[in-house]
């Protein structure tokens, strides 16, 4: 799926577990916004009905999208993350 990656330059493609998945971390200025961004990318998952691993912090959240059932990724891993980048706002 290296055409997919194309589309989404800002993630990075990592494996853990010997499973591969879609990664980027998302910064903001405190943790309130990464909170906020959190619950935005929670709301647009349930949505889809695709659920990705969220790690909040102060300031950054990491989101990572794989497919489980699959034990890796599928072309709907690369539309969430697309979607996630349509959400994500610095300041949000």
């Amino acid at each position: 799926m290296p055409g997919l990656a194309r589309d989404v330059p800002d993630w990075a493609l990592v494996e853990r577990g010997g499973i591969r998945r879609l990664e980027r971390v998302f910064r903001f200025p405190n943790f309130a916004d990464a909170l906020a961004f959190t619950n935005q990318v929670g709301a647009l998952a349930e949505q889809e009905g695709h659920h990705p691993a969220l790690l909040t912090e102060w300031g950054r959240v990491t989101v990572t999208w794989w497919t489980h059932a699959i034990h890796g990724l599928h072309r709907n891993d690369f539309v969430m993350a697309a979607k996630t980048d349509t959400v994500y706002s610095p300041s949000s």
